[in-house]
């Protein structure tokens, strides 16, 4: 089936006939579909990327609307993965599209990267879950790109990529850099995106501990959307190298 490249003109534009077809021959797998992850997902499928899997088991909690992309009034209850699967394939029909409705269970992370993409988005937002996906990709050698923590904070213009050494303030990156230590003696080598700015702590909270999440940060509607902005960014520069 030929491509059709009509609907990415403007992109060609500025990055090219060849790269466009690199990104149309590339896989992508994003996990976790919140407020990072969805909009990563959404600006991957506007690159012309030729396949994707998408692994979420959530749905949409009224508390999640101010600042998940599949968020709505009047979606309550409904599973984030269909909802994303559904904006994809309207965004481009003939993406490749694996939906996976699961949440990630560090015994399941094997069989996830069983799929082999060429890249990875890591937007899973509880420790345990994320130092599996992290540790198999690193030990696969799976090029991946993760999220560090995205709550507490409000300046979009400070985010970086890094090296996880390299993370500083971010108290999300500091508890992942420590299981990777401890748990399976990784340092470094594994890129992320973060910002150095300050935390506010007081915007604290406890949660009930389930899906090994026992804590969470307030949250502010535009800062989630742009550490998507940045993973994806990573991601698509990345590709179009290869």
């Amino acid at each position: 089936m030929t491509t059709d490249f009509s609907w990415l003109s403007r992109t060609e534009l500025l990055i090219g006939r060849t790269s466009l077809e690199k990104l149309a021959q590339s896989h992508v797998m994003v996990v976790g579909l919140g407020g990072v992850g969805s909009f990563a997902a959404e600006f991957i499928a506007r690159s012309g990327i030729g396949k994707m899997t998408i692994i979420d088991g959530d749905v949409v909690d009224p508390t999640n609307r101010n600042r998940q992309l599949p968020a709505l009034a009047t979606n309550h209850g409904e599973s984030k993965a269909e909802i994303m699967a559904e904006r994809i394939k309207a965004i481009n029909p003939e993406i490749e599209l694996t939906v996976i409705k699961d949440f990630v269970l560090p015994e399941k992370v094997l069989e996830h990267l069983s799929i082999q993409p060429d890249y990875i988005i890591d937007a899973i937002d509880s420790i345990t879950p994320k130092i599996t996906f992290l540790k198999s990709a690193f030990e696969l050698k799976v090029p991946i790109v993760s999220s560090m923590g995205a709550g507490a904070k409000l300046d979009p213009t400070r985010l970086q990529v890094v090296d996880i050494s390299e993370t500083y303030n971010c108290p999300f990156a500091q508890q992942v850099k420590k299981q990777l230590k401890k748990r399976f003696s990784i340092k470094n080598g594994i890129k992320v995106v973060f910002s150095p700015e300050q935390p506010i702590k007081e915007s604290l909270m406890l949660t009930d501990g389930k899906n090994f999440k026992k804590s969470a940060y307030g949250t502010i509607s535009y800062l989630p959307a742009v550490f998507g902005a940045v993973v994806a960014s990573v991601v698509i520069r990345d590709l179009m190298k290869v």
